[in-house]
């Protein structure tokens, strides 16, 4: 099979290289997939790159990056259907905890990781589902359906915050999102009710008044550390915050009193470790969004298996409008 790898740790440039492995045929359990396109995030960026914290080597001697993916199962091991082999599908954790990902020709893994993709659903799309599609859902219904409520997307520019502001919508939820202001058009495009720029001083208030003065139950949020301020002020009691990122602060310092004192529910969500029904449960919804056409899954580049490393580039430098694919036939 044709795969980019790594074997240490490195900018793209240096590290990524393609070449021909032989094919990993189907155990017990497993399919083989013969990939259409590999979904590239931010994980795989910082995975190749060594930054992850506590990980100072390569945890396997030769690494294919990537978690997200879609294609067409071409075998299936012992214990699977043959009814299976032809069915498209979409990957997901494709190289947690693996040597071989996504960035490849052909990917063998456990047949619960590839998931039937519903007919009207592209391959494209299907490769956007693993991490951003799953984080997104997650985001949004864990802690129940914020129908009816008034729901706060930071980054709703974002791959993850644009999928959540649609699946929100989706659900029956007032949403109030921040972005930055050149992202305005596109956010409302997406449903968004109000768009707030993310970097205001008066954040907090703002939010406030876009709720009629009231403080908010629900928040969705991708820089905690960032924001662990604004949200304190705007969390109503009893509210949740499901935060999926916080890249800019890491260790910010955290008001327990004042979140205590309205009970907050804080959950940090990791979609790779995401417990089996829970992973069951977004991928219905998902599907379900995706049938209703109400999710709509934007594209920035498709790359090929041989500019894999320019791919790697492209998410590493930000401020996308949609994500970053491989093309891997």
């Amino acid at each position: 099979m044709r795969a980019v790898t790594y074997s240490a740790f490195g900018d793209a440039a240096d590290v990524l290289r393609l070449q021909d492995l032989p094919p990993v045929p189907p155990g017990p359990g497993e399919v083989t997939v013969e990939l259409a396109f590999s979904g590239v995030n931010p994980s795989d960026i910082k995975a190749r790159a060594g930054t992850r914290p506590g990980v100072t080597e390569p945890p396997f001697p030769v690494i294919i990056p990537h978690s997200d993916g879609s294609g067409v199962i071409s075998a299936v091991g012992d214990g699977v259907p043959t009814s299976r082999i032809g069915q498209r599908v979409w990957i997901w954790n494709g190289q947690w905890q693996r040597a071989f990902g996504t960035a490849a020709s052909h990917i063998t893994l456990p047949s619960t990781q590839a998931v039937e993709l519903p007919d009207a659903v592209s391959l494209e799309t299907g490769a956007i589902l693993g991490i951003p599609g799953l984080t997104a859902c997650h985001a949004v219904f864990s802690g129940g359906t914020p129908k009816d409520q008034t729901i706060l997307i930071h980054g709703g520019a974002g791959t993850v915050g644009y999928l959540a502001v649609q699946l929100a919508k989706w659900a029956g939820a007032r949403v109030i999102t921040t972005a930055s202001p050149r992202n305005f058009d596109r956010v409302n495009i997406a449903g968004a009710d109000v768009v707030l720029d993310y970097a205001s001083e008066a954040l907090a208030d703002e939010i406030l008044e876009a709720n009629g003065g009231q403080t908010l139950s629900r928040i969705v949020d991708v820089e905690f550390g960032q924001n662990i301020e604004t949200n304190t002020a705007v969390i109503a009691e009893n509210g949740r915050i499901n935060t999926y990122g916080s890249a800019q602060n890491m260790a910010p310092v955290f008001p327990f009193g004042s979140m205590m004192f309205k009970a907050v529910t804080l959950e940090t969500i990791l979609i790779y470790l995401l417990p089996p029904e829970m992973r069951t449960a977004a991928v219905k919804t998902l599907h379900q969004a995706l049938t209703d056409g109400a999710l709509i899954c934007p594209l920035q580049k498709v790359f090929s298996l041989a500019d894999c490393a320019a791919a790697h580039e492209m998410v590493q430098a930000g401020n996308r409008a949609g994500a970053v694919l491989i093309d891997t036939k």
